[in-house]
């Protein structure tokens, strides 16, 4: 098994494990906390999910960084053996963790929500898993191929975009009400339909398994948020890029992922959704 192949294997084992921790309390009685604003949730399921994410690539990986969404230490371990980076490293093996993406559907009973690992090496993702423990559906990639419960993955073959099914992704602030409503009415102007589902990564990993034909955000996403669905879309076959459909970088301007075939439409519907 070559070094990506583990990669892949790891971050699909790590996946299942915090997601299963998480999945213990998942419709029971949780405690919410508030980040930023009041719709902007963390709970102690976070943190135990990214606990035992951790946990299960240290003890593959002891050396690689780690980038979380949560401040979580791996169970058993002294504060100081591990650091939970915030930013993503320019060279190195790293590994990028979100353990409940889609809090706020976590903390509602809604099932979309998921828990989303990428490997990256000396920036590039050549790893990625996506699980989604309230349906048990894992989405995965590697070097080459992706699979969804061990299918193979691939993203839509629609072709004319006025019949894409599109999603929308990102956290939208309090204030940002126009912001939204442009992005609404320039995906209806546009495109066939909207979706919002609530958990970024999931709606990435639907790009990629063709439950969506595209999503997008005018804004440049986290990378815990991001970089697994990333990998997931272009290994399926699909496009990633910035608003002005440049190939994707994690210092691109927002991100626009798409099935490939209508690309520039919804590049121009992004844009024009950033329009005054």
């Amino acid at each position: 098994m070559n070094d990506v192949h583990r990669r892949v294997a790891v971050a699909e084992r790590a996946a299942r494990a915090g997601g299963a921790v998480a999945r213990q309390s998942f419709r029971g009685d949780l405690s919410i906390e508030t980040k930023r604003d009041k719709n902007d949730l963390v709970t102690e399921s976070d943190r135990d999910a990214q606990r035992q994410v951790v946990s299960t690539l240290q003890a593959e990986f002891p050396n690689d960084a780690i980038v979380g969404e949560e401040d979580a230490l791996p169970l058993g371990q002294p504060t100081d053996d591990v650091e939970i980076l915030s930013t993503l490293p320019d060279t190195g093996d790293v590994w990028v963790v979100d353990p409940i993406d889609g809090t706020a559907n976590f903390a509602r009973g809604n099932r979309t929500w998921s828990t989303a690992i990428a490997a990256v090496t000396d920036g590039d993702i050549v790893a990625g898993a996506i699980y989604l423990p309230a349906t048990e559906d894992m989405y995965a990639a590697g070097e080459e191929t992706g699979t969804r419960n061990g299918n193979s993955l691939a993203v839509s073959e629609r072709s004319d975009p006025e019949t894409f099914a599109t999603a929308p992704v990102g956290f939208f602030e309090p204030g940002t009400g126009d912001q939204f409503g442009a992005v609404a009415a320039a995906i209806v102007d546009r495109l066939g339909d909207l979706r919002r589902l609530g958990s970024m990564q999931s709606t990435l990993a639907f790009v990629a398994s063709g439950e969506l034909d595209a999503a997008f955000s005018t804004y440049t996403p986290d990378p815990w948020d991001s970089l697994a669905g990333i990998h997931l879309i272009r290994r399926a076959g699909g496009t990633v890029t910035d608003l002005d459909g440049e190939p994707w970088t994690p210092d691109s301007e927002g991100i626009v992922a798409s099935n490939g075939e209508a690309h520039e439409t919804v590049c121009e519907v992004a844009r024009a959704a950033t329009e005054d």
